[in-house]
């Protein structure tokens, strides 16, 4: 089964970074670095998204970065480079050659491995099924509601150390602003706006389902994005999300249902304008986060537990999120 959070069309890793010319000139850089290692590159903007993002031309001076986490390893090696003049890290969410079901996923390791980067934004890609009569496939929807089904593991707290975020808009507002700014621009059929309706996977839906999700006032389907945004949202990074419109789900009588096939040609048609959304999108970003943005604040006045009950080894799992806030 090939879920709707893959970004590229080239699910069987035919485009696999070791194939790419830079590799193969042995001019990127690998890296292994342990969390307890500061000793890494850094990167001002994550993107996540499938295989085949690292192929945007105009990326340069390119790093292989493998990083352990208190959480574990991430989906893969991070790429890293310059785009727009400025410091990008790339993480294929499914791994090189989609290997992951959404569900085996570390999502906590891989906003995590964002984080210990120096990520302050993440613009996330995912394929997802409309809703909606008026989201047509190869429509590209940038959500700023989460309705989420799933079951897996989506905080990095507990242990001992209770939080709780504010999580009533779950997207950067700025964040979104210029990533649909950069779609109108580009003359793309993008949609400001909608509720992403996240579920467990790997199975599609059923008609009764999709029917009933409709009936719920939701936009589009997938299987990834609201995990990460609220990952992102405790590690005080802006987070927001770019779907890329395949099928219209199974609720449609009068068009296809939705397959692999489906996802897959309608992926390789709208992959070109992604690429092109995040490029003018990262030209366009200003170099510090703006006063509309609260995301690095998300974390303030959210830890409830008292400080003297916190383990210790939970305060140093922790201390890249929580070193504001809580001394030692």
């Amino acid at each position: 089964m090939f879920p709707r959070s893959a970004l590229s069309a080239e699910a069987s890793g035919r485009l696999d970074l070791t194939h790419h010319k830079l590799y193969m000139k042995g001019l990127i850089r690998r890296l292994e670095v342990s969390s307890n290692n500061r000793n890494h590159p850094t990167a001002d903007i994550g993107i996540l998204g499938g295989t085949g993002l690292y192929q945007i031309e105009g990326i340069e001076d390119i790093e292989e970065c493998s990083l352990e986490t208190p959480f574990g390893r991430p989906s893969d090696a991070y790429f890293i480079g310059y785009l727009e003049g400025k410091k990008v890290a790339f993480l294929s969410r499914h791994g090189r050659g989609h290997r992951l079901l959404p569900s085996d996923i570390n999502f906590r390791a891989n906003i995590f491995g964002f984080k210990m980067l120096g990520v302050e934004r993440v613009m996330s890609v995912n394929s997802c099924g409309s809703l909606k009569e008026e989201i047509q496939p190869r429509d590209i929807v940038i959500s700023d509601q989460f309705f989420d089904r799933t079951r897996r593991p989506n905080t990095f707290f507990g242990g001992g150390l209770a939080a709780h975020i504010s999580f009533a808009q779950p997207v950067c507002p700025e964040l979104a602003e210029n990533l649909y700014a950069a779609g109108k621009e580009l003359g793309l059929r993008v949609h400001r706006g909608g509720t992403y309706l996240c579920i467990e996977g790997p199975a599609f839906s059923t008609k009764a389902e999709s029917r009933v999700y409709r009936l719920w006032g939701c936009d589009v389907i997938g299987m990834t994005s609201a995990t990460e945004a609220k990952l992102c949202r405790e590690a005080e990074i802006c987070y927001a999300t770019m779907n890329l419109v395949t099928d219209y789900d199974v609720w449609h009588e009068e068009e296809e249902s939705v397959s692999v096939e489906l996802i897959l040609e309608n992926l390789r048609l709208n992959i070109e304008h992604a690429k092109a959304m995040i490029k003018k999108t990262v030209a366009a970003l200003p170099a510090s986060r703006g006063e509309r943005c609260a995301c690095s604040r998300a974390l303030e006045n959210c830890i409830v537990t008292q400080e003297a009950l916190i383990p210790p080894e939970v305060k140093k799992k922790l201390h890249l999120l929580i070193a504001k806030y809580i001394k030692g």
